[in-house]
């Protein structure tokens, strides 16, 4: 099995690409200026990318920025500010003056996750998870940067009245004559600018990871769920839950009748489902498994991080099942060529919709039952992307692995190393076993 790289001496990190951000490098820019006190702080923390994204974000979610081993923390609040880093004790934060900004500049463990809460006035103002990125997650000395593509809006007809936008991002040298692997991703929008800064890192991490060889050079369609339409609910009018949790066949028609068909009138991409992956997290990670399910001729990878197993999209008087399903199905019919990394952590989600731990433990142990080729990474991380960002060189790497161009197919095989493993098995922490 892979094994995680910790970073105990950092290196040199050349300049971020400049392709979304108005500094060719915004996150330096952005640590510096805290660990100068500069001026230039309160003009920095206010300042959008082309996609209207902040670095940080000043709510909480996608609240600290990352560069090395300084951790910039940073929220707004009109209120003397305060952080709750990893269960410790509440730091004050120092105000940029002549704003209402707060921020804390701090060294912090790398090849972890650091949960962290912003306070003011004796209240919470927001939570979430940072990931302490290794060194894959950084430019590295002499390797290229691959293009992201503008932004293209679709209508659909599969989800009728729909609109969504989507990305390409290409690494340097895909083959875009005869083809290049493909990687689909859901909620694209964040993986783009800022936002994929603050989170997984995938366009540095992916060049990195082809300069070393250890993945092909690939297209990657970043997909942003629609709005519009009859089905769609919610703040403004979004589709996602309904394209993504629920348990069918329609988001891979949508995909491959509709997103896929455009991408395919500029980019040439393989066909074969041995060369196409796809990933999501959240509810983007069960309608990524979705796919795969459905459509094993088409996708036979799969990455799915703190997926949404559980009963979103349950409508029993559809006769429709929630997400809960999925493991259900992996257990019962028969079975698909899929391999398929999995992350989770115990302090994922509970609600009246299921339980996020539990359904991802089920569906590991499923595929398990079953002898697929998967990887389960069940950590302690909330309902956050920082544990899955933290993994993404290795996630990537072992999902690709051993992939060779001139085939088009392979029956994958459960590692040696998981086979001679137990199943997993479930511990109450917090209650007394009597």
């Amino acid at each position: 099995m892979l094994q995680r790289t910790i970073a105990i001496t950092f290196f040199c990190l050349p300049v971020l690409f400049a392709q979304t951000t108005p500094s060719p490098n915004p996150l330096q820019d952005l640590i510096e200026a805290a660990r100068a006190d500069s001026p230039r702080l309160a003009e920095l923390l206010a300042r959008k990318d082309a996609f209207g994204y902040r670095l940080p974000e000043l709510a909480g979610r996608d609240g600290v920025a990352v560069w090395g081993q300084e951790f910039l923390f940073a929220v707004e609040t009109p209120s003397d500010a305060t952080v709750v880093i990893d269960s410790e004790a509440p730091v004050p934060m120092k105000r940029v003056a002549g704003t209402n900004y707060w921020y804390l500049l701090k060294m912090l463990r790398l090849g972890t996750t650091h949960q962290y809460h912003y306070f003011a006035n004796g209240r919470e103002l927001g939570a979430y998870q940072v990931a302490g990125y290794n060194p894959d997650s950084y430019p590295q000395p002499g390797v290229a940067r691959g293009k992201l593509s503008e932004r293209k809006t679709l209508v659909s007809k599969v989800y009728p009245g729909m609109q969504s936008n989507y990305w390409v991002y290409v690494n340097p040298g895909a083959d875009l004559v005869n083809g290049a692997p493909l990687m689909v991703w859901q909620d694209g929008e964040t993986i783009v600018g800022n936002q994929d800064l603050m989170r997984l890192r995938l366009q540095i991490v992916s060049d990195n990871l082809v300069a070393q060889k250890k993945i092909p050079p690939m297209i990657h369609v970043l997909i942003q769920p629609g709005t519009g339409g009859p089905e769609a609910t919610g703040p403004g009018a979004a589709m996602r839950s309904i394209e993504y949790d629920t348990a069918s066949d329609r988001y891979g028609k949508y995909l491959l009748d509709e997103v896929l068909a455009d991408v395919e009138k500029t980019y040439k991409v393989r066909k074969d489902a041995y060369s196409r992956a796809i990933a999501g997290a959240s509810s983007g990670a069960i309608c990524a498994m979705n796919v795969a399910w459905y459509y094993p001729d088409q996708f036979s990878r799969v990455l799915s991080h703190i997926g949404s197993y559980t009963a979103i999209q349950w409508h029993p008087e559809k006769n429709e099942d929630g997400g809960y399903i999925v493991a259900h199905r992996v257990r019962r019919e028969a079975k698909k060529n899929l391999r398929v990394w999995m992350s989770d952590g115990s302090d994922d989600m509970e609600n009246n919709t299921g339980s996020w731990p539990l359904n991802n433990i089920q569906l590991a142990n499923s595929l398990k039952l079953r002898g697929y080729d998967f990887h389960f990474r069940f950590g302690v991380s909330m309902h956050a992307i920082a544990q899955g960002a933290l993994d993404l060189p290795e996630s990537l790497t072992w999902l690709w692995r051993d992939y060779d161009p001139a085939k088009t197919q392979q029956v994958y095989q459960m590692e040696d190393a998981e086979r001679a493993k137990p199943m997993f098995r479930v511990s109450v922490t917090n209650r007394e076993a009597w």
